[in-house]
């Protein structure tokens, strides 16, 4: 049966009372936003944002900001990123003629093989070993990428941009609905290993809503990080440590793989989009490149007649999404190892080529790869900062699944990830496993400038392959259909991939869900604000009174700061 047998009660109190979504203000509703006219952070957690204000406040730049964001996140919100985690940063400070990209995100050990993962007769992964335990870290990156943007581009020492994420380190961080929540879900998980449950659990059990979580060893290493900088963890006491404990735990991890850690410094991907640049991530994120290749088949219909939430417009979305999850199946991954034809996959021609092969009445039964080459000449999140000056970062990052392999390092507070999960497990594809390899990410911090080339946005999300779609409906949102910030966030979204339903937001309009089941489209109904949609962070310049307006997303407890 298509769809869902019960629809939401939001959808059909919409249609009985509006025929159409909901249209009230919900910035007042949530209060997630805030704009001022010197600068703004929007982050995942409200005291991670107030973090980065401060900076600025002192007379930090943009990156010193974004850095002390960025480290206090990962106190604050610890099942989604931290030291033993990676990820990418995106900077445009406003004396800089391009843009550059920070990829620090993890990569395979020394040790890995494409064969490393070994399946049993029901074809899963023996002992979970891809996403719990030892064997699912790759070398974090975190530490080095978040150093290298503070030495390279900051104006402010380590030890003052650490210094508020070790103070929340000692006093604890509160448990909220949304972390207490995130704690139950996961509870196998950190009571398989001791050091987490001592740290995660309360005797054993879950925190309750209120209670304070502390983390003085994480404290401990803040400070040697602070001290020492990216050598206080790559080698020494810290990295042993590291190692002891991940190949205590069946991993690979070893000495060598910490001490040759390399951040690595790329060139972005760019397109436009209604003549707005796009500059985003390029792989082994497959983030920035695919969400300009959505954009630009879009770009082909005229989204701002069509309407925002209507059939129409969630068929375009959804036969796009599929035409491009085809193409990343099959071309993407980490550049340095593989040849990816990233000038077809962001060319205006493919994209027009394929927008071809939508049908305005019936979604597409199969999709296929498409032939960029032709077109060739030759549990994750994210904080988003600008200033006044036109200075720009956005940065995602992330542990992988909350509370990553579910591995804490005893006596560091470091909590490992599980991104070697990231790779296709098996040999044959261009996505396989190799030393040193950089496994597929969706992570998408982006920058957009408008058509005169000012600054316009920051933004980012996590959500796993969602994170591609999301960033792409917020910034059609705001491009198109002429929403605010906040607005453009709050929209009901909605996610497929080649195969399989489209699932929707509750919000959706009852007689969009209904035309959308006529016209042959599966679907699945989600909740109204449903973190399964990411949790968009972001910050947009407006220019009617030269202010900025930081939009933070209600699915996750995010909050923007301004002053």
């Amino acid at each position: 049966m298509k769809g869902m047998k019960t629809v939401s009660v939001w959808l059909i109190l919409s249609l009985l009372l509006t025929g159409m979504v909901f249209a009230a203000n919900p910035l007042n509703l949530y209060g997630r936003g805030a704009e001022n006219s010197n600068g703004v952070v929007a982050a995942a957690k409200p005291e991670a944002s107030q973090v980065g204000v401060d900076i600025l406040k002192k007379g930090g730049n943009a990156v010193d900001a974004a850095i002390a964001t960025a480290f206090a996140l990962g106190v604050l919100e610890p099942n989604a990123s931290g030291l033993g985690g990676g990820g990418f940063m995106i900077i445009k400070l406003a004396d800089m003629d391009e843009p550059v990209i920070i990829d620090f995100r993890e990569c395979a050990p020394l040790m890995a093989t494409p064969d490393m993962y070994k399946y049993n007769e029901k074809n899963q992964i023996i002992g979970s070993e891809n996403t719990i335990g030892g064997k699912a870290s790759g070398v974090p990156g975190e530490v080095a990428g978040l150093l290298y943007a503070l030495d390279h581009y900051g104006t402010m020492s380590r030890a003052e941009v650490i210094a508020p994420a070790i103070e929340w380190a000692e006093k604890g961080i509160p448990v909220t609905v949304n972390l207490g929540q995130i704690i139950k879900d996961n509870y196998t998980k950190i009571l398989e290993f001791e050091p987490t449950r001592k740290i995660y659990l309360k005797d054993d059990l879950p925190y309750e809503i209120g209670d304070t979580i502390y983390l003085k060893d994480l404290a401990n290493t803040l400070r040697k990080i602070a001290k020492d900088g990216a050598s206080a963890f790559y080698t020494g006491e810290i990295a042993q440590k590291i190692v002891d404990e991940v190949q205590k735990q069946g991993g690979i991890l070893t000495l060598e793989d910490l001490a040759t850690y390399e951040v690595k410094i790329r060139k972005p991907v760019m397109g436009t989009y209604r003549g707005y640049k796009i500059i985003s991530t390029p792989p082994a994120s497959s983030g920035g490149t695919h969400m300009i290749e959505l954009l630009n088949i879009l770009e082909n219909f005229d989204m701002a007649a069509i309407g925002d939430n209507t059939p129409l417009w969630a068929h375009l979305w959804s036969e796009g999404m599929k035409l491009i999850f085809a193409d990343r199946s099959k071309y993407m991954a980490d550049i340095d190892f593989v040849k990816v034809p990233l000038e077809g996959l962001t060319s205006k021609a493919y994209a027009k080529e394929l927008a071809k092969k939508i049908s305005l009445t019936e979604p597409m039964p199969s999709v296929a790869a498409g032939d960029p080459w032709a077109y060739e000449s030759g549990s994750t999140t994210h904080l988003s900062v600008a200033d006044k000056d036109g200075n720009m970062v956005a940065i995602t990052k992330s542990i992988n699944y909350f509370f990553g392999s579910g591995v804490v390092v005893p006596g560091t507070g470091i909590l490992m990830n599980n991104h070697m999960d990231d790779f296709v497990l098996r040999p044959g594809s261009v996505n396989s496993i190799e030393p040193k390899k950089r496994p597929l990410s969706s992570m998408s911090p982006t920058l957009v400038l408008m058509p005169d080339g000012r600054p316009f946005m920051a933004i980012g999300s996590p959500g796993a392959t969602r994170i591609i779609t999301t960033v792409a409906q917020v910034i059609s949102n705001v491009i198109d259909h002429g929403m605010d910030i906040n607005t453009a966030i709050l929209a009901p979204r909605l996610f497929r991939t080649q195969s399989g339903p489209m699932s929707v937001e509750g919000r959706i309009s009852l007689a969009t869900y209904e035309a959308l089941l006529k016209m042959g489209h599966e679907l699945v109904v989600r909740g109204d604000y449903d973190p399964y949609f990411g949790g968009v962070h972001a910050v947009l310049y407006v220019y009617d009174w030269n202010g900025l307006s930081g939009g933070a997303d209600p699915r996750r407890d995010g909050q923007a700061v301004a002053f």
